[in-house]
Protein backbone atom coordinates (compact mmCIF):
# COMPACT_ATOMS: atom_id res chain seq x y z
CA UNK A 1 0.00 0.00 0.00
CA UNK A 2 2.87 2.46 0.67
CA UNK A 3 4.00 2.03 -2.60
CA UNK A 4 0.54 3.56 -3.96
CA UNK A 5 0.51 6.87 -1.21
CA UNK A 6 4.40 7.54 -0.22
CA UNK A 7 5.12 8.96 -3.63
CA UNK A 8 2.55 11.81 -3.43
CA UNK A 9 2.51 11.89 0.45
CA UNK A 10 6.21 12.27 0.99
CA UNK A 11 7.48 14.60 -2.33
CA UNK A 12 5.22 17.98 -2.91
CA UNK A 13 6.48 17.87 -6.40
CA UNK A 14 4.89 14.17 -6.77
CA UNK A 15 1.46 15.55 -4.94
CA UNK A 16 1.57 19.25 -7.32
CA UNK A 17 2.03 17.13 -10.40
CA UNK A 18 -1.08 15.05 -9.27
CA UNK A 19 -3.29 18.09 -8.70
CA UNK A 20 -2.36 19.76 -11.89
CA UNK A 21 -2.49 16.52 -13.51
CA UNK A 22 -6.45 16.07 -12.20
CA UNK A 23 -7.49 19.37 -13.04
CA UNK A 24 -5.73 19.17 -17.06
CA UNK A 25 -8.12 15.46 -17.24
CA UNK A 26 -11.18 17.09 -15.68
CA UNK A 27 -10.74 19.82 -18.68
CA UNK A 28 -9.86 17.77 -21.04
CA UNK A 29 -11.79 15.09 -20.67
CA UNK A 30 -14.91 17.33 -21.27
CA UNK A 31 -13.44 19.11 -23.91
CA UNK A 32 -12.64 15.73 -25.53
CA UNK A 33 -16.41 14.21 -24.93
CA UNK A 34 -17.29 16.94 -27.70
CA UNK A 35 -14.18 16.63 -29.60
CA UNK A 36 -14.89 13.10 -30.32
CA UNK A 37 -18.74 13.45 -30.63
CA UNK A 38 -17.99 16.71 -33.03
CA UNK A 39 -15.36 14.73 -35.08
CA UNK A 40 -12.92 17.33 -34.27
CA UNK A 41 -9.96 15.37 -33.40
CA UNK A 42 -8.08 16.67 -35.97
CA UNK A 43 -8.06 20.07 -35.37
CA UNK A 44 -7.73 18.74 -31.66
CA UNK A 45 -4.12 17.73 -32.95
CA UNK A 46 -3.13 20.82 -35.41
CA UNK A 47 -4.33 22.97 -31.95
CA UNK A 48 -1.51 20.60 -30.21
CA UNK A 49 0.81 21.47 -32.42
CA UNK A 50 -0.07 25.06 -34.18
CA UNK A 51 0.82 26.56 -30.82
CA UNK A 52 4.55 25.54 -31.26
CA UNK A 53 5.35 28.70 -32.89
CA UNK A 54 3.96 31.27 -30.81
CA UNK A 55 5.29 29.55 -27.75
CA UNK A 56 8.95 29.23 -29.16
CA UNK A 57 8.59 33.66 -29.84
CA UNK A 58 7.02 33.98 -26.81
CA UNK A 59 10.20 32.23 -24.68
CA UNK A 60 12.96 33.90 -26.97
CA UNK A 61 11.28 37.38 -26.31
CA UNK A 62 11.30 36.45 -22.59
CA UNK A 63 7.08 36.17 -22.09
CA UNK A 64 5.32 33.52 -20.36
CA UNK A 65 4.71 30.58 -22.86
CA UNK A 66 1.38 30.82 -22.06
CA UNK A 67 0.63 33.65 -23.73
CA UNK A 68 2.53 32.12 -26.87
CA UNK A 69 0.09 29.37 -26.72
CA UNK A 70 -2.64 31.92 -26.80
CA UNK A 71 -1.27 34.03 -29.59
CA UNK A 72 -0.65 30.82 -31.61
CA UNK A 73 -4.11 29.54 -31.00
CA UNK A 74 -5.64 32.24 -32.29
CA UNK A 75 -4.15 32.34 -35.39
CA UNK A 76 -4.69 28.75 -35.99
CA UNK A 77 -8.78 29.22 -35.01
CA UNK A 78 -8.86 32.88 -36.73
CA UNK A 79 -6.92 31.60 -40.19
CA UNK A 80 -9.26 28.42 -39.78
CA UNK A 81 -12.36 30.21 -40.31
CA UNK A 82 -11.07 32.95 -42.87
CA UNK A 83 -10.00 30.62 -45.19
CA UNK A 84 -13.23 28.23 -44.18
CA UNK A 85 -15.32 31.93 -45.57
CA UNK A 86 -13.94 33.43 -48.09
CA UNK A 87 -13.06 30.00 -50.51
CA UNK A 88 -14.56 27.11 -51.46
CA UNK A 89 -12.01 24.81 -49.26
CA UNK A 90 -13.34 22.63 -46.74
CA UNK A 91 -12.03 22.88 -42.97
CA UNK A 92 -10.31 20.09 -43.05
CA UNK A 93 -8.37 21.14 -45.79
CA UNK A 94 -7.80 24.80 -44.03
CA UNK A 95 -6.95 22.71 -40.61
CA UNK A 96 -4.46 21.01 -42.49
CA UNK A 97 -2.59 24.56 -44.24
CA UNK A 98 -2.28 25.41 -40.53
CA UNK A 99 -1.21 22.65 -39.20
CA UNK A 100 1.86 21.75 -41.27
CA UNK A 101 2.85 26.05 -42.14
CA UNK A 102 2.31 26.44 -38.18
CA UNK A 103 4.43 23.64 -37.22
CA UNK A 104 7.06 24.11 -40.01
CA UNK A 105 7.11 27.52 -38.60
CA UNK A 106 7.90 26.21 -35.15
CA UNK A 107 10.73 24.31 -36.04
CA UNK A 108 12.12 27.10 -37.94
CA UNK A 109 12.13 28.88 -34.89
CA UNK A 110 13.54 26.63 -32.83
CA UNK A 111 16.21 25.53 -35.43
CA UNK A 112 17.36 29.47 -35.46
CA UNK A 113 18.06 29.35 -31.61
CA UNK A 114 20.60 27.48 -29.03
CA UNK A 115 19.29 28.26 -26.28
CA UNK A 116 15.95 25.62 -26.93
CA UNK A 117 17.23 22.39 -26.16
CA UNK A 118 15.67 22.73 -22.83
CA UNK A 119 12.98 24.34 -23.49
CA UNK A 120 11.86 22.31 -26.75
CA UNK A 121 11.84 19.25 -24.16
CA UNK A 122 9.82 21.21 -21.92
CA UNK A 123 7.42 22.32 -24.77
CA UNK A 124 6.44 19.11 -26.33
CA UNK A 125 6.45 17.17 -23.61
CA UNK A 126 5.64 18.97 -20.62
CA UNK A 127 6.99 19.67 -16.99
CA UNK A 128 4.39 18.17 -14.56
CA UNK A 129 6.92 17.06 -11.90
CA UNK A 130 7.84 20.89 -12.09
CA UNK A 131 4.90 22.22 -12.36
CA UNK A 132 4.60 25.69 -9.91
CA UNK A 133 1.29 26.70 -7.59
CA UNK A 134 0.67 29.58 -9.93
CA UNK A 135 0.45 26.97 -12.91
CA UNK A 136 -1.68 24.96 -10.69
CA UNK A 137 -3.98 28.03 -10.42
CA UNK A 138 -4.05 28.92 -13.59
CA UNK A 139 -4.98 25.31 -14.51
CA UNK A 140 -7.81 25.43 -11.93
CA UNK A 141 -9.27 28.78 -13.50
CA UNK A 142 -9.36 27.58 -16.89
CA UNK A 143 -11.04 24.02 -15.76
CA UNK A 144 -13.61 26.14 -13.95
CA UNK A 145 -14.13 28.51 -17.15
CA UNK A 146 -14.36 25.27 -19.63
CA UNK A 147 -17.07 23.73 -17.43
CA UNK A 148 -19.05 27.12 -17.19
CA UNK A 149 -19.38 27.05 -20.96
CA UNK A 150 -20.64 23.47 -20.93
CA UNK A 151 -23.14 24.63 -18.34
CA UNK A 152 -24.52 27.45 -20.56
CA UNK A 153 -23.85 26.19 -23.95
CA UNK A 154 -25.15 22.56 -22.73
CA UNK A 155 -28.28 22.57 -25.31
CA UNK A 156 -26.69 24.20 -28.07
CA UNK A 157 -23.53 22.24 -27.53
CA UNK A 158 -25.83 18.95 -27.53
CA UNK A 159 -27.72 19.55 -30.47
CA UNK A 160 -24.55 20.78 -32.74
CA UNK A 161 -23.13 17.26 -31.59
CA UNK A 162 -26.20 15.34 -33.19
CA UNK A 163 -28.32 17.23 -35.20
CA UNK A 164 -26.70 20.96 -36.22
CA UNK A 165 -30.17 21.34 -38.79
CA UNK A 166 -31.96 20.81 -35.35
CA UNK A 167 -29.81 23.52 -33.48
CA UNK A 168 -30.65 26.26 -36.40
CA UNK A 169 -34.36 24.96 -36.15
CA UNK A 170 -34.15 25.40 -32.70
CA UNK A 171 -32.69 29.11 -32.92
CA UNK A 172 -29.13 28.33 -31.88
CA UNK A 173 -26.48 29.49 -34.51
CA UNK A 174 -24.19 26.84 -35.69
CA UNK A 175 -21.49 28.93 -36.71
CA UNK A 176 -20.85 30.93 -33.21
CA UNK A 177 -21.81 27.95 -30.87
CA UNK A 178 -19.24 25.89 -33.55
CA UNK A 179 -16.57 29.04 -32.44
CA UNK A 180 -17.20 28.76 -28.96
CA UNK A 181 -16.98 24.92 -28.97
CA UNK A 182 -13.38 25.74 -30.54
CA UNK A 183 -12.28 28.65 -27.97
CA UNK A 184 -13.39 25.44 -25.32
CA UNK A 185 -10.75 23.55 -26.95
CA UNK A 186 -8.00 26.01 -27.71
CA UNK A 187 -8.21 27.23 -24.06
CA UNK A 188 -7.76 23.34 -22.91
CA UNK A 189 -4.67 23.24 -25.27
CA UNK A 190 -3.26 26.42 -24.51
CA UNK A 191 -3.48 25.71 -20.80
CA UNK A 192 -2.27 21.95 -20.41
CA UNK A 193 0.73 22.11 -22.48
CA UNK A 194 2.40 23.60 -19.41
CA UNK A 195 1.81 19.54 -17.74
CA UNK A 196 1.47 17.16 -20.34
CA UNK A 197 3.33 19.42 -23.35
CA UNK A 198 1.85 20.21 -27.12
CA UNK A 199 2.44 16.52 -28.19
CA UNK A 200 1.16 14.42 -25.48
CA UNK A 201 -2.17 17.02 -24.95
CA UNK A 202 -4.04 15.11 -27.73
CA UNK A 203 -3.74 12.21 -26.05
CA UNK A 204 -5.46 13.53 -23.18
CA UNK A 205 -8.09 14.88 -25.49
CA UNK A 206 -8.88 11.93 -27.06
CA UNK A 207 -8.53 8.81 -25.10
CA UNK A 208 -10.08 8.86 -22.30
CA UNK A 209 -13.50 10.30 -24.25
CA UNK A 210 -13.08 7.58 -26.48
CA UNK A 211 -13.04 5.23 -24.11
CA UNK A 212 -16.09 6.92 -22.43
CA UNK A 213 -17.70 6.73 -25.43
CA UNK A 214 -17.32 2.98 -25.96
CA UNK A 215 -18.96 2.76 -22.55
CA UNK A 216 -21.99 5.43 -23.00
CA UNK A 217 -24.44 6.68 -25.77
CA UNK A 218 -25.19 9.93 -22.70
CA UNK A 219 -22.85 12.57 -23.21
CA UNK A 220 -23.05 13.02 -19.12
CA UNK A 221 -21.76 9.08 -18.51
CA UNK A 222 -19.41 9.83 -21.51
CA UNK A 223 -17.57 12.98 -19.35
CA UNK A 224 -17.63 11.19 -16.28
CA UNK A 225 -16.04 7.91 -17.64
CA UNK A 226 -13.67 10.30 -19.40
CA UNK A 227 -12.94 12.10 -16.66
CA UNK A 228 -12.10 8.72 -14.27
CA UNK A 229 -10.39 7.66 -17.17
CA UNK A 230 -8.15 10.46 -17.23
CA UNK A 231 -7.74 10.53 -13.49
CA UNK A 232 -6.93 6.59 -13.21
CA UNK A 233 -4.39 7.78 -15.97
CA UNK A 234 -2.45 10.48 -14.50
CA UNK A 235 -2.16 8.53 -11.03
CA UNK A 236 -1.04 5.48 -12.86
CA UNK A 237 1.16 7.15 -14.83
CA UNK A 238 3.01 9.23 -12.01
CA UNK A 239 3.28 5.94 -10.13
CA UNK A 240 5.18 4.73 -13.14
CA UNK A 241 7.40 7.13 -13.58
CA UNK A 242 8.17 7.16 -10.33
CA UNK A 243 9.00 3.77 -9.35
CA UNK A 244 10.81 2.66 -12.86
CA UNK A 245 12.21 6.28 -13.61
CA UNK A 246 10.56 6.72 -16.49
CA UNK A 247 9.23 10.19 -18.44
CA UNK A 248 6.26 11.24 -16.45
CA UNK A 249 4.21 12.97 -19.32
CA UNK A 250 4.61 9.78 -21.98
CA UNK A 251 3.83 7.58 -19.04
CA UNK A 252 0.57 8.99 -18.30
CA UNK A 253 -0.54 9.13 -22.58
CA UNK A 254 0.83 5.45 -22.67
CA UNK A 255 -1.84 4.43 -19.61
CA UNK A 256 -4.68 6.52 -21.46
CA UNK A 257 -4.04 4.40 -24.82
CA UNK A 258 -3.63 1.20 -23.01
CA UNK A 259 -6.68 1.84 -21.10
CA UNK A 260 -9.04 2.47 -24.10
CA UNK A 261 -7.62 -0.38 -26.05
CA UNK A 262 -8.72 -2.43 -22.88
CA UNK A 263 -11.95 -0.99 -23.14
CA UNK A 264 -12.25 -1.51 -26.51
CA UNK A 265 -11.60 -5.40 -26.11
CA UNK A 266 -13.78 -5.59 -23.66
CA UNK A 267 -16.71 -4.51 -24.85
CA UNK A 268 -16.17 -6.30 -28.40
CA UNK A 269 -15.72 -9.61 -25.78
CA UNK A 270 -19.27 -8.63 -24.31
CA UNK A 271 -21.13 -7.36 -27.90
CA UNK A 272 -19.56 -11.08 -29.63
CA UNK A 273 -21.55 -12.88 -26.09
CA UNK A 274 -24.86 -10.72 -26.58
CA UNK A 275 -24.86 -11.52 -30.64
CA UNK A 276 -24.05 -15.01 -30.25
CA UNK A 277 -26.95 -16.11 -28.14
CA UNK A 278 -29.48 -14.55 -30.44
CA UNK A 279 -27.43 -15.93 -33.44
CA UNK A 280 -28.82 -19.38 -31.58
CA UNK A 281 -32.06 -18.71 -30.76
CA UNK A 282 -32.72 -17.79 -34.37
CA UNK A 283 -30.93 -20.48 -35.51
Amino acid sequence: MDILITPFSSNSFMLQALIAGILVSIACAIAGTFVILRGLAFIGDALGHGVLPGIAVAILVGFPGIIGAAIGAGFMIGGITLITQRSRLSSDTAIGLLFIGMLSLGVVIVSRSNSFSGDLTRILFGEILGISVQSILIQLVATLVIIAIVIICRRPFLLLSFDPEQAEVAGFSVRLYHNIMLFMIAITVIVSFQTVGTLLVFGLLIAPAGAGALLSRKIETMMAWAIFFGVLSMYSGLLISYHFNLAAGASIILVTVLIFFIVFVIQNIRHRRLVHPQELTRG
